[in-house]
């Protein structure tokens, strides 16, 4: 199979990658599909590969040593997973997952670090896509201590827009209550609470985003500034 040229390819950083140091990651790139629940990354464990997300929603989640766990970030065609080996440590505490099928590039960690090394270009790229990481991260832990419920799942289905063809979320309620760590009924009734807007349509297993400004209204503050620090850092041309 033909490694992708960096006009075919579909994630945002991958496109944004100084062209000599695409080509060289090029040669050991790998395409491959992702199942739902699969791991990216497990937590306290080396990962052999970073992924470059072309389709389908991965979830950083943090876990703690009694089970309970919160998602604390999104991956999409926006970004990657495994980006804890930049930061000169060879696990991470957190889990990736897959929320979505989906498919990605995938690139050996040392091919990867390698890379780093010798372009410094590549390497000031995905460390402001890392800074975009933590502010998202920031603003997660903002929604969470200070924005109500309803605010915080239209913050979270805008996101999950944001990374997925069309208007069609496959998600459950199971998912969502796990995702925002609240129980499924709490979910149920603010999805309500949404439908009622004209802002989505559930049904079983699958959420449709009939209007995204209402959403953005809805999450107000809560939502937006990661993703403005993103369009700044990233698409913006250094």
């Amino acid at each position: 199979m033909p490694h992708p040229s960096q006009s075919e390819v579909r994630n945002r950083l991958l496109k944004a990658m100084p062209r000599q140091a695409y080509e060289i990651l090029q040669q050991h790139m790998e395409m491959v599909g992702l199942s739902l629940k699969q791991d990216l990354v497990e937590a306290g464990k080396p990962n052999a590969f970073v992924y470059f997300i072309e389709s389908g929603l991965a979830s950083v989640v943090a876990e703690s040593s009694d089970g309970e766990s919160v998602e604390i970030g999104h991956v999409g065609r926006e970004g990657m997973a495994g980006y804890h080996v930049m930061l000169m440590t060879p696990t991470s505490s957190h889990r990736t997952f897959m929320q979505s099928v989906g498919s990605a590039i995938r690139v050996p960690v040392a091919t990867f670090t390698g890379t780093l090394e010798e372009h410094r270009s590549m390497r000031n790229l995905l460390l402001r896509y890392v800074h975009c990481c933590e502010v998202q991260l920031g603003h997660s832990a903002l929604a969470n201590g200070r924005y109500n419920m309803h605010e915080r799942l239209a913050r979270w289905l805008l996101m999950c827009h944001d990374r997925l063809d069309g208007d069609d979320l496959a998600l459950t309620h199971e998912f969502l209550s796990l995702m925002l760590g609240v129980r499924r009924s709490g979910v149920t009734e603010q999805l309500h609470i949404l439908e009622s807007l004209h802002a989505i349509k559930a049904t079983r297993g699958n959420i449709r985003i009939i209007d995204r400004e209402k959403l953005e209204e809805v999450a107000g503050g809560c939502y937006g500034a990661p993703e403005a620090e993103y369009r700044r850092l990233i698409e913006t041309p250094a």
